[in-house]
């Protein structure tokens, strides 16, 4: 063996030697007053109690202190106390990655569950397709679309919770054919594909108009994820319109005033108030609306 090496193995069985001596040194001391002390305690979480990130929420209209959370790798979990405690809803029937939550505008007991978070990243999970509750979370009911994987979006009629729609991002990892938007207008019994670009892009947002139930958007997005690499964008991401309830589409990712370049990962919004143009039918919107920009990369829908 080297000097130096002998060297550095001497002092670190020194130091071994010495530190282990200076622990034996050392009594350890616990009088009855500490013992009892130490006794009565008992330990409890301190939180933050949910799974790891969130990429799903959903309040209730008319009771603001109840809230449902879909963590990234924890279940659904339920507050009707503003946040203050947490209670885990979905152990025993489903859990792992959740996408989106929906409760039902018109009954506030049913609410759907999409499973697979939409943030993608190297260590992402995925879900279980769809799941369905009647009774405020209590119990729950598979309602297909298992090989989805991810679902970052789901969306309710506001007076019919029969009617839902579904944003469908698919696979992360390869191509699949069940992605894009879904739709079911028996509770999710049955889930007709509405819209679909390619194998290769899945939908991303989706939104109802809250003037008008029969206008829909939707985003999708080309996305694949590998153990080494990230592709974003391109070829079949963009933002479609419907004036049917979902049935046709129409896109309007090129329309005046939005980005003519590439295109990624887009969100979409509808205002609640009352816009211009609303008392026209929805049928008389023109597919080419002109577009706004209002702040760097947000835009807004003129007329």
């Amino acid at each position: 063996m080297l000097p130096h090496l002998m060297f550095v193995l001497a002092v670190a069985l020194g130091l071994v030697f010495s530190v282990g001596d200076f622990v034996q040194a050392q009594p350890t001391v616990v009088d009855d007053a500490q013992q009892s002390f130490f006794e009565s305690l008992s330990f409890r979480s301190l939180g933050p109690y949910r799974g790891g990130r969130s990429a799903a929420t959903s309040g209730v209209a008319g009771n603001p202190m109840l809230y449902y959370m879909g963590a990234a790798g924890g279940g659904v979990w339920k507050t009707e106390d503003a946040g203050s405690s947490w209670e885990n809803i979905s152990d025993g029937f489903f859990g792992g990655s959740i996408g989106s939550i929906a409760v039902s505008p018109s009954n506030p007991n049913v609410i759907y569950v999409g499973g697979g978070e939409v943030t993608i990243r190297g260590n992402v999970s995925h879900g279980n397709g769809v799941w369905k509750s009647l009774d405020g979370g209590k119990s729950w009911k598979q309602m297909g679309l298992e090989d989805s994987r991810r679902i970052p979006r789901i969306r309710i009629h506001p007076t019919n919770p029969n009617i839902v729609y579904a944003a469908v991002l698919g696979h992360l990892f390869g191509a699949n054919q069940e992605r894009g938007v879904f739709k079911s207008t028996d509770g999710g019994t049955t889930w007709k594909r509405v819209l679909f670009v390619n194998e290769e892009v899945g939908a991303v947002d989706l939104v109802i108009d809250p003037q008008s139930s029969n206008v829909l958007f939707a985003t999708t997005w080309k996305i694949k994820r590998t153990p080494f690499s990230l592709e974003s964008g391109g070829e079949g991401s963009g933002i479609w319109k419907s004036v049917d309830s979902g049935d046709t589409w129409t896109e309007i990712t090129r329309n005046d005033g939005l980005p003519q370049r590439t295109v990624g990962i887009c969100g979409v919004a509808v205002s609640p108030v009352e816009h211009r143009g609303r008392e026209r039918s929805a049928r008389d919107f023109p597919p080419r609306v002109r577009w706004i920009k209002t702040l760097d990369r947000a835009f807004k829908m003129d007329g």
